[in-house]
């Protein structure tokens, strides 16, 4: 499973060029910390299985991801796992009138099923000097992750002045159900299968 998603994931640079991040869609994201650092903890094996110790900095990167929908009221979390030096985690997006209406389980299939680059939603030119280019507008998964890095850094730097995210992070939109799925399981299986990850430079 670990092989399966080693290869899809984008960097902030090569996103697809016509979809906008701010639509209605999931979100497979992985965010590194800088040097690959083991800031939130470790895993060791102790000869039966792998146990998962998460640092204080690991709580507080815990604690802010399950935040972002009391900042962002038009996103959903499914799973997400605080690794050592890496966040793995699914956001929806659900962009509705009433959101109340995110808790019915048929949006989150709706938002999955719309990740097709063929309708890809134009953008409105706006914000001034900047154009579509100004943050502040826009209210797309960018705007969701640089919040969270934001607030752990200050909140993990009080602890550790060094703390430090990598500057880019990695995504992947979710085709269809079948891959939200494997996701769902690739996540969850994550902490076992830590010493063949990629991510462990130990």
């Amino acid at each position: 499973m670990a092989d399966k998603f080693r290869n899809i994931y984008r960097t902030e640079s090569t996103r697809l060029q016509n979809w906008d991040y701010g639509s209605n869609a999931a979100y497979f994201v992985t965010i590194c910390t800088a040097g690959r650092d083991y800031y939130f903890g470790s895993i060791e094996n102790n000869g039966k299985n792998m146990v998962h110790h998460v640092s204080e900095i690991g709580n507080i990167a815990q604690k802010y991801w399950l935040e972002i929908p009391n900042h962002f009221p038009y996103v959903e979390l499914e799973n997400f796992i605080i690794m050592p030096n890496h966040v793995h985690g699914i956001i929806v997006i659900n962009k509705l009138n009433n959101w109340q209406n995110r808790k019915n389980p048929n949006i989150r299939r709706s938002a999955i099923n719309r990740a097709s680059t063929d309708n890809a939603p134009k953008m409105e030119t706006r914000g001034g000097i900047t154009g579509e280019k100004n943050p502040m507008l826009n209210e797309n998964l960018s705007r969701i992750i640089r919040w969270y890095k934001g607030r752990v850094t200050f909140e993990s730097r009080k602890i550790l002045a060094g703390f430090a995210w990598q500057s880019r992070f990695y995504d992947h939109i979710i085709r269809n159900g079948k891959s939200f799925q494997n996701i769902q399981k690739y996540i969850q299986e994550n902490p076992q299968k830590w010493e063949t990850d990629k991510l462990n430079l130990v």
